[in-house]
């Protein structure tokens, strides 16, 4: 028996419509990337000079002679490391700072992912343990430098502490609230997981959370720290990018 003719009708709306959302999401699945990470490749200016190691440009640092701590940080997935010294108005000036160039940003060649992202941020972490292996290591994570930077908590050396800013609990949790009608937890490449990363690590933490953030909203950073051993959680005011300007930001041991 043949088919109505409305029947036929939602039949090749429903396939078109399959074939849309095919198309979608492997359009989705290979730019993802390009959603996600956001370099700049500018002159260095501000404050913080160029960290170099075997003639490569591994960051930007303020150097500082027989520091109290030293803090590596891994910083959001927009512009560079040179672009951050607006970090040292939140560090005591006893303390020192490096902060990573993930590869494919600045002038470091490579292609950011988060396997260069956690090779780069391990590599830079074990030279700084060999330069200070009497003085405090610690490590912040901006937006999505914390998930290299939960990745350190896994290290041979655990860091001393861990400063979360802006963080995401897995990442694969915020795409999928973004891009809701998408299959995210089967076409997402890079899945930072947190709350695994840090499982293990029984150190002290300090997570901020933006009550505002819009981009990682705050019940991230509030589970993160929920799921976390000695984690101390700190919710401050204003959006994603707006914590440089919090004094309630304080980064100290």
């Amino acid at each position: 028996m043949k088919k109505s003719t409305p029947t036929r009708s939602l039949l090749r709306i429903a396939a078109r419509c399959g074939v849309i959302y095919v198309v979608v999401c492997s359009a989705m699945f290979g730019l993802q990337r390009s959603l996600l990470y956001f370099p700049s490749h500018d002159a260095p200016e501000g404050r913080l000079s160029a960290w170099s190691e075997a003639g490569l440009v591994v960051g930007y640092c303020r150097e500082v002679t027989n520091p109290d701590t030293v803090w590596l940080m891994m910083h959001g997935n927009a512009g560079q490391a040179s672009d951050r010294d607006y970090v040292l108005d939140r560090l005591p000036a006893s303390d020192a700072l490096y902060v990573l160039e993930y590869p494919g940003y600045g002038a470091r060649p490579g292609k950011p992912s988060r396997s260069s992202f956690d090779d780069a941020a391990l590599q830079a972490y074990n030279v700084l343990a060999k330069k200070y292996p009497d003085t405090r290591l610690c490590v912040i994570g901006e937006s999505i430098g914390s998930g290299p930077a939960s990745y350190l908590a896994t290290a041979p050396r655990r860091p001393d502490k861990l400063v979360l800013i802006v963080p995401f609990d897995a990442l694969h949790r915020v795409a999928s609230r973004r891009f809701f009608i998408l299959p995210v937890s089967l076409l997402l490449l890079d899945r930072w997981d947190n709350v695994d990363a840090l499982r293990s690590y029984s150190g002290p933490i300090d997570i901020f959370g933006a009550r505002d953030d819009d981009i990682i909203p705050c019940d991230h950073a509030k589970n993160l720290a929920g799921q976390c051993q000695r984690a101390r959680f700190h919710e401050i005011p204003g959006g994603h990018n707006d914590w440089s300007l919090s004094t309630q930001v304080k980064i100290e041991y």
